[in-house]
């Protein structure tokens, strides 16, 4: 908080509502590296390189199409779910059984891949969507919430429900379950197991598919966007847990209010100290996380 400023209970009440509003975004993001790590034990470090081809697939729509982010989301979602699927088929498959350090360095030089086309084919400016639908600002009793930020986390809110009820609700949820604890009885009791890994990469990759189309009504889109949103990912499945959708959520929301709170009481300039600080603090206690499995 700047020197001399007052600290009311509006102020208050406005940081956390954008801290909540900001970690629903960190959780879905979340939510869909914890999918991944929980099937496959693997890392995908293009992870927020997905986001941010989700994000100019997104902006190219507009620019051909004149397509309004809300307008052309399904057909990025479907985009990046198809990229996902082609990643596992077309990488992942070939290294399951590889030493850690070649899946690493596997996910990671597709990260450097995707941002380096991504530079070539947009330039390494910063880009935004003109005028997107949901625009301006509501005013609850004197607490004001941007419509965009709004949009963005109730979509956000909306997909993690649709992948929670997914994930724990249908039979093929439940086979991604049973794959995920034991690959081998899985595949006995008939259940495709490559499968099943495709099908999670494609869910993971439409999972930051729909942060990163929320994002583009309201943040700058250029190269490097992902990379943030990536780093405040691992740290939230670190600290709801690897493996777990419902501690991703949780995370998420928690490292949101942090962020927020934190900037608001100290300086934004620490807020990421701040959420390191604490992941630190709690792993240390459990380090398997907050509803870890691993």
């Amino acid at each position: 908080m700047a020197p001399g400023a007052t600290l009311t209970t509006e102020i208050v009440i406005q940081t956390i509502v954008s801290g909540l509003l900001m970690g629903f975004i960190y959780a879905l993001v979340a939510a869909g590296l914890s999918l991944i790590f929980g099937l496959m034990e693997i890392v995908n470090f293009a992870h927020g390189e997905f986001m941010m081809v989700s994000m100019y697939s997104v902006f190219g729509l507009y620019l051909a199409f004149g397509l309004d982010p809300l307008v052309s989301a399904p057909l990025c979602v479907m985009f990046l779910f198809a990229l996902g699927v082609a990643t596992h088929y077309g990488i992942i498959r070939h290294i399951l059984n590889a030493p850690m350090l070649v899946q690493i360095t596997a996910t990671f030089g597709l990260a450097i891949f995707l941002r380096s086309l991504a530079q070539f084919l947009w330039t390494p400016d910063y880009q935004s969507i003109p005028d997107p639908i949901v625009s301006g600002r509501l005013d609850l009793a004197g607490i004001f919430i941007g419509v965009p930020q709004l949009v963005a986390s109730a979509g956000c809110l909306l997909a993690f429900g649709v992948l929670y009820l997914f994930i724990n609700r249908t039979e093929t949820g439940m086979a991604l379950q049973a794959t995920a604890q034991d690959r081998e009885a899985a595949s006995l009791m008939g259940i495709r197991t490559d499968r099943m890994y495709a099908l999670g990469w494609g869910i993971g990759a439409a999972c930051v598919a729909v942060a990163g189309v929320m994002l583009t009504n309201y943040y700058y889109i250029f190269p490097e966007v992902g990379f943030i949103f990536a780093l405040i990912a691992y740290v939230a499945v670190a600290l709801g847990g690897f493996g777990s959708i419902v501690g991703a959520l949780f995370a998420g929301v928690l490292i949101g209010l942090v962020e927020a709170l934190g900037g608001l009481l100290l300086d934004p300039a620490y807020k990421y100290a701040i959420i390191f600080a604490m992941y630190l603090a709690i792993v240390i206690v459990r380090p398997k996380g907050l509803f870890g499995r691993f």
